[in-house]
């Protein structure tokens, strides 16, 4: 019988061992978990001021983040007025009929390099058989702008 040879050469892993608990996620993984369970709780008893709440998970934020989740929910607010502002896993996020349809993700929540725009599956940016569903932000200049506006009318249409 054949014995089978383990690599002994494989690629790191991303996340080191430690960062992990008994059930397989992070610390900032299980923070998250708990601040969505926070908002459900919130929401279920009437409590929740989303507008309110986002604006202070995004003055919470570095400065570079920060800056770009101003901008962002500036513009999601001046060009989706219908979408509602929330709290979904402790980030900035916007729904319509009470379900997210774009995020925001600072770098820092996950320590991530870079911010990402991201847009749930009710989002209408369906093309072809395969299309992104989050976008990196390093910054912010007047293209940038341009195609998040883009992005945010195409998902509520």
């Amino acid at each position: 019988m054949a014995q089978i040879q383990v690599a002994k050469n494989r690629a790191p892993r991303t996340v080191k061992r430690e960062e992990h608990g008994a059930n397989g996620f992070t610390a900032d993984e299980k923070a998250a978990m708990k601040e969505r369970s926070r908002e459900l709780r919130q929401a279920k008893a009437g409590k929740a001021d989303g507008e309110a709440e986002v604006l202070a998970k995004i003055a919470a934020m570095q400065k570079s983040d920060r800056v770009m989740a101003k901008r962002v929910h500036e513009i999601v607010r001046a060009t989706a007025p219908e979408l509602s502002s929330r709290t979904w896993y402790g980030m900035p996020a916007y729904a319509k009929d009470g379900k997210v349809v774009c995020f925001f993700k600072c770098a820092q929540k996950f320590k991530t390099r870079y911010a990402t725009l991201g847009f749930s599956d009710r989002a209408n940016l369906d093309e072809g058989d395969m299309w992104p569903t989050e976008f990196a932000l390093t910054a912010f200049s007047a293209e940038v702008e341009d195609r998040v506006t883009t992005l945010v009318q195409r998902a509520v249409s």
